[in-house]
């Protein structure tokens, strides 16, 4: 990802609707997979039981730690990133288990996750069968793997440069990938639906523009400033998937996310 793209969406990850509602929806989504997992004590559980050992969590493609909080409700949480810098400010955010390393060599031993979790990460990878094979050898047998990925390659535009995607999804590839690395998809949907009236006019000017040569350098989705009532609006909106995607698929939308296990034994 271009640095500059990293920065801001360094410092509006706690702000900018789209991160607030994707989050809120990615937990709604873990909560009901995981409940949370209870603190391990250091030397006897209730009753005198020998202690409950807590879920081991993973991140790959951490960025600047943004998720790595809310993630530790589910367990011990490690992160792992290919950028040195970020994984700096992720310790210094008091994430010491942070690790640099490739999604096509986990620095991990085998059977070690119960949870792998890729924040649109995936895309960001040339060969996405490696590095699901790699998330299937350090899962755990019956662990869980999330994934979110942008979708639809027409709307590939500026921003998947800036990015440095590799790719966009639809629900079908993202299946499809899941299961040719030996995963079970569980649930698979797309989401960032109810705003898809908007985004696809606003993506189609963008391509426009650049074809015209009128886009500037580095231009990506963040880039636009929003008003805050506006930001407030379009965060009510998305946030608002999270409750009917309890139940239900999406048959479109800007983005798509897979509940995925590797088989018990």
């Amino acid at each position: 990802m271009d640095r500059v793209a990293y920065e801001t969406f360094r410092e509006l990850e706690h702000s900018h609707f789209w991160f607030v509602s994707r989050r809120r929806i990615f937990f709604d989504q873990l909560d009901r997979l995981l409940p949370a997992s209870p603190t391990m004590s250091a030397t006897t559980g209730q009753n005198g039981e020998p202690p409950t050992a807590r879920r081991q969590v993973l991140e790959i493609g951490c960025g600047a730690g943004g998720m790595l909080g809310p993630l530790q409700r589910y367990g011990e949480v490690a992160g792992l990133d290919i950028d040195h810098e970020f994984v700096g400010v992720c310790r210094e955010r008091g994430f010491p288990n942070v690790l640099c390393g490739s999604g096509y060599e986990l620095p991990f031993r085998d059977e070690v996750f119960d949870l792998v979790c890729l924040f649109d990460t995936l895309e960001h990878i040339p060969d996405e069968a490696q590095a699901l094979r790699e998330v299937l050898r350090v899962l755990r047998p019956g662990g869980a793997l999330f994934v979110s990925v942008p979708c639809y390659q027409w709307l590939w535009s500026q921003n998947d440069k800036t990015a440095h995607h590799c790719r966009r999804y639809t629900a079908t590839r993202l299946r499809r990938v899941l299961a040719g690395a030996g995963l079970r998809p569980v649930r698979v949907s797309y989401f960032n639906t109810f705003l898809l009236p908007l985004i696809v006019p606003s993506v189609l000017w963008q391509k426009l523009m650049d074809r015209l040569g009128r886009l500037p350098q580095g231009y990506n989705n963040m880039s636009v400033e929003l008003s805050p009532w506006l930001n407030r609006a379009f965060t009510g909106v998305m946030s608002s998937e999270r409750l009917p995607l309890r139940w239900l698929r999406f048959p479109l939308g800007h983005s798509a996310f897979a509940l995925a296990r590797r088989e018990p034994e």
